[in-house]
C-alpha cells in the first residue's frame, strides 16, 4: 500500500478537513544524476512525456512535515535580503501543507523503467513525488510579471541544468 501524505483544510465553518495524497514515485540521486523512479501503477502515466523539454514536478517536503512547521505563517529572516514574508510570498519548505513545485529539463525518460531523469531539482534524495505535468507555455508561462524589489536581481529564466540543492 502507498504512503499516504497527509493535507488539512479549515473550511468556512472553521472545521479542519484532512485530505491524504499518495506518492506517484520518488526522487532518486545517483552517480551526479537526478532521477524519478515513477512507481509501477503509473509507468503507463509517463506515455508521450518524452516529447517534452521540461516537466513540472509537483513533491513532498517530507524533512518539514511536523506540525511545527505546518504552523509557519510568516518569515522573520530570509538566508537573503527581503522583509519579513507571509509563507505565501515564499517558497520556503515550511508551509501549511508542505508542497514544492520545481520545472525541470528533463534529460530522459524510459517509460518501461519508470524513470525520469531530469537535469536537477531542488529536492533531497527519497523526496516523495506527488505528480508530474509536461511544461506547456501557454499554460504555464507569462509575459507580464512583477515580483517584489527584494527578488528583482534574480535570474530572469530558470537555469538550463535545472536549480539544484544549495550546498
Amino acid at each position: 500500500m502507498q504512503e499516504k501524505k497527509r493535507m488539512n483544510h479549515v473550511s468556512s465553518d472553521g472545521e479542519t478537513e484532512i485530505y491524504y495524497v499518495s506518492p506517484v514515485g520518488y526522487l532518486r540521486r545517483e552517480d551526479g544524476r537526478t532521477i524519478i523512479d515513477v512507481l509501477p501503477a503509473f509507468t503507463p502515466a509517463l506515455k508521450e512525456l518524452e516529447n517534452f523539454s521540461h516537466v513540472q514536478v509537483f513533491w513532498w517536503f517530507d524533512q518539514f512535515d511536523d506540525d511545527g512547521h505546518r504552523q509557519t505563517t510568516r518569515f522573520e529572516d530570509m538566508p537573503f535580503d527581503a522583509p519579513v514574508l507571509g509563507v505565501f510570498a515564499s517558497r520556503a519548505p515550511m508551509r501549511p501543507n508542505p508542497i514544492g513545485l520545481t520545472t525541470a529539463r528533463i534529460v530522459r525518460v524510459n517509460q518501461e523503467a519508470g524513470e525520469v531523469e531530469v537535469a536537477d531539482m531542488d529536492a533531497f534524495d527519497g523526496t516523495p513525488i506527488l505528480d508530474l505535468k509536461g511544461y506547456l507555455p501557454h499554460c504555464d508561462r507569462v509575459r507580464n510579471v512583477r515580483v517584489p524589489d527584494w527578488a528583482s536581481h534574480w535570474p530572469e529564466w530558470l537555469p538550463e541544468n535545472g536549480l539544484g540543492l544549495e550546498d
